[in-house]
């Protein structure tokens, strides 16, 4: 009986992942396709204005949602008769600190932004933020393991927001119309989601505000916060530096770079996703048994994408040049170097995948609390010096130090960075045992 539950607990874990990477792919096709048409319109520095607006309000989202989506997640999967009350809280808080969110946006574009018209682009995506309290609904299910609803709300979104840009490519509209746009994609997915809960689920206005629940909660997530706060600078802080310490045009340039290292991530994303159900099951088993498996596991994908990194780097300028254009060929030099990170971001996915079966994840935030004071650091040093390449450089070193070095630096960690050392030194050893990992 036992084996059975296991079995179907994989089943429906492996369906679930089905549903997330078919919405990933989707979306991350999408994404660049509608990033080739909007930045050949738009040019270098009006795509490079597109992509600082988003960072900006990227990096002030993480404090609205102050990491409450794992509580939520977590709390529902113990106790889903509690949901109203948890759903409901939920919402309260994220509203309370979407308002204050939108209000601290306000104050730092008055202090520092003097572009009047950047101003203007950031408060009207920042509506965002408040749009992005409806994800309590998406949420949900993820605690219940029923991703086809929230992925065929992303898809939808997707495919209508494809076409509202390629209009407004059509109609010769300016910037203003491509950030109401990225706006509009927020208030899709919002009616989407709330939509599908009120279809699938139940009505919402029977979520209810709990005020001891929501103190539980904000003291639970908390750290949560400081670690989320920490993931989203070093990812988005280069974005914004480039822009002020260089210009908006090179801005655009690095941003093309970034859209081809984000596909590139989605490698180690699905063999994470997919290998996970399988490393806990393995767990609760032979404890030998689960690291020759984790093992291979982190071999298999560390090699997986240094093979990626070196063909993605030696075929930039094609890359770039046959989707991008001549106008943003200047990228390839920064993919070349961008590709690399891959390997580092299949490093810390992977020891990040351990940790959390392992029950170790107690002192993950330091990692990202490193990578973040690194990442900041160094690109005030690198940019200034070697522009955006520098930058490029600086995202590599980052996330080898946070998602590496960091675990040798915490000695509950240092054996997971023992075997890192392994997969970047003789993983290649073990692509033959590939089949192996779905056994």
């Amino acid at each position: 009986m036992k084996g059975a539950d296991i079995s179907e607990k994989k089943k429906r874990a492996l369906t679930n992942i089905a549903w997330a990477i078919s919405g990933k792919i989707v979306s991350l096709t999408s994404v660049l396709v509608v990033g080739i048409i909007v930045a050949r319109y738009l040019g270098k520095e009006q795509y490079g204005i597109m992509n600082y607006v988003v960072s900006f309000v990227a990096i002030f989202q993480v404090f609205a949602d102050f990491g409450l989506d794992f509580i939520q997640i977590r709390e529902e999967s113990k106790d889903l008769t509690q949901r109203d009350r948890i759903v409901g809280t939920t919402f309260a808080l994220k509203l309370f600190f979407a308002l204050l969110t939108i209000v601290a946006i306000l104050i730092t574009i008055v202090l520092f932004e003097p572009d009047y018209s950047v101003r203007t682009y950031i408060m009207i995506y920042a509506l965002s933020v408040i749009l992005n309290t409806t994800w309590v609904s998406r949420n949900h299910f993820t605690a219940i393991v029923w991703n086809e609803y929230v992925v065929k709300t992303e898809i939808s979104r997707t495919l209508i927001g494809v076409a509202i840009k390629v209009v407004l490519v059509l109609f010769h509209l300016p910037l203003v119309w491509f950030i109401c746009s990225l706006l509009l994609d927020s208030l899709l997915l919002a009616v989407g989601y709330t939509t599908s809960y009120a279809h699938k689920v139940d009505s919402i206005r029977k979520w209810r505000f709990d005020g001891v629940l929501a103190a539980y909660m904000i003291r639970q997530s908390f750290p949560l916060l400081l670690s989320g706060a920490a993931i989203i600078v070093y990812n988005r802080i280069d974005q914004m530096m480039i822009g002020k310490m260089i210009d908006q045009s090179h801005l655009g340039v690095y941003s093309v770079a970034v859209r081809f290292a984000e596909l590139l991530v989605f490698v180690p994303t699905i063999i994470s996703q997919t290998i996970s159900p399988m490393l806990v099951e393995a767990r609760q088993g032979s404890v030998e048994h689960y690291e020759e498996l984790s093992c291979r596991f982190m071999n298999i994908t560390v090699s997986a994408c240094i093979l990626l990194a070196l063909l993605t780097s030696l075929l930039s300028y094609p890359l770039v040049y046959f989707t991008f254009g001549q106008m943003y060929i200047g990228a390839a030099s920064v993919l070349s170097i961008l590709a690399f990170k891959v390997i580092g971001d299949a490093l810390s996915q992977t020891s990040g995948q351990l940790i959390i079966i392992e029950g170790i994840q107690k002192y993950a935030s330091i990692r990202n609390v490193i990578g973040c004071v690194t990442c900041i650091v160094l690109n005030l040093i690198f940019i200034r010096h070697y522009g955006i390449h520098g930058a490029a450089y600086v995202a590599i070193i980052t996330i080898f130090v946070s998602g590496t070095v960091a675990d040798f630096l915490i000695p509950s960690y240092r054996r997971i960075f023992y075997k890192q050392v392994k997969a970047i030194c003789f993983g290649w050893m073990d692509i033959v045992h590939i089949k192996s990992l779905l056994r």
